[in-house]
């Protein structure tokens, strides 16, 4: 009897790691193209916001003069105290030289003989009623809306994550006391409730920062309150309270982390809120003080001289309507990416 052993060869293929929780939320979200463009609009934003001293300016990002090298954008020289780098640059000898941001005007300098001017090869978003360079004014801008932003959401966070956690981790009266507190924020109407606090308060980009942040707050307090009943409830939870866990580290460790999607999602809407804001209230002439420049600011500049600064209005606006509406898809990405049953619609 002939006995015929067939080899048997197994391949065993590796199984591929999980990217977890956060890993595949990205995986969703860049299926979602018109959410990853607006998050390249944003990281373009942020470029320019960080670097907007080196795209628009009247000092040089690099001078070689008398035989030293100077950095006149990154740091102050006693030399080049009050020196016009206009002048110093047209007799700068044979060996010297200046490297000159793109924009060689800075968001605060006038030019008195193109005051209103339209849009022209030196300033190509035309010029304000001071004779100052719109383009520079809205690349620096940049920097104050954005830090406005996420400053005042950071705020609003920060607050709506503590008073959250209280009311849903420990319910009972403690919920019932703060969520009437979250009932009479929702009350009042919040851009009225801003314009009267800044009506008291010294102008101030930090006062603005502070205050649209602590008048903000009351929707991403709800969000993570209704989180914290939905865990609270949860097996992992009960058995962390159980083995005698402190409350601060069931909260911050076991809860918190589970309930900090929907927080990223209204954050993502709360920053374009807040530029909103700021915007509007430096148009009303409640926002950033002057010299320094906002996008609101040269939008209010717009209202005496709408019939002719057509750029005064259109550029601005632009700039605030783009990131605002880009703020608002990149949300509207995330939401849809964490929640399940919104993924491929």
């Amino acid at each position: 009897m002939n006995t015929q052993v067939v080899g048997v060869s197994q391949v065993y293929q590796p199984i591929p790691k999980s990217p977890g929780y956060w890993g595949t939320v990205w995986i969703e979200f860049k299926k979602d193209k018109l959410a990853m463009t607006a998050l390249c609009v944003i990281l373009f934003l942020f470029i320019v916001a960080i670097f907007s001293d080196f795209i628009a300016g009247n000092k040089p990002i690099f001078l070689k003069w008398n035989g030293k090298m100077y950095f006149p954008v990154l740091f102050e020289y006693k030399e080049l105290f009050n020196v016009d780098f206009k002048e110093l640059t047209e007799s700068l000898p044979k060996d010297n030289f200046a490297v000159y941001p793109p924009i060689r005007y800075s968001d605060t300098e006038y030019d008195l003989l193109s005051v209103l001017s339209p849009p022209t090869r030196s300033h190509l978003f035309g010029t304000d009623d001071r004779g100052r360079d719109v383009l520079s004014r809205m690349i620096h801008g940049t920097r104050i809306s954005l830090s406005i932003g996420f400053v005042a959401v950071g705020i609003a966070v920060v607050i709506g994550i503590f008073l959250g956690v209280i009311a849903g981790y420990y319910g009972g009266i403690t919920d019932f006391i703060v969520s009437r507190l979250f009932e009479i924020m929702i009350t009042f109407p919040v851009f009225f409730l801003i314009l009267t606090i800044l009506a008291f308060r010294d102008p101030s980009i930090y006062n603005i920062m502070i205050v649209i942040g602590a008048t903000g707050w009351t929707g991403i307090a709800r969000l993570v309150r209704g989180e914290f009943l939905r865990l609270r409830k949860y097996s992992y939870v009960e058995a962390a309270i159980a083995l005698g866990s402190p409350d601060f580290r069931v909260m911050l460790k076991h809860m918190l982390p589970n309930a900090f999607a929907p927080v990223l999602v209204a954050s993502t809407f709360g920053v374009a809120g807040a530029i909103l804001v700021e915007s509007a209230l430096s148009f009303l002439g409640f926002g950033v003080p002057p010299p320094e420049p906002s996008w609101g600011d040269v939008l209010s500049q717009s209202q005496r001289y709408v019939d002719f600064a057509w750029w005064l209005v259109l550029f601005p606006g632009a700039a605030i309507f783009t990131t605002v509406t880009a703020f608002n898809l990149v949300g509207e990405g995330f939401r849809d990416a964490i929640d399940p049953r919104l993924r491929g619609r």
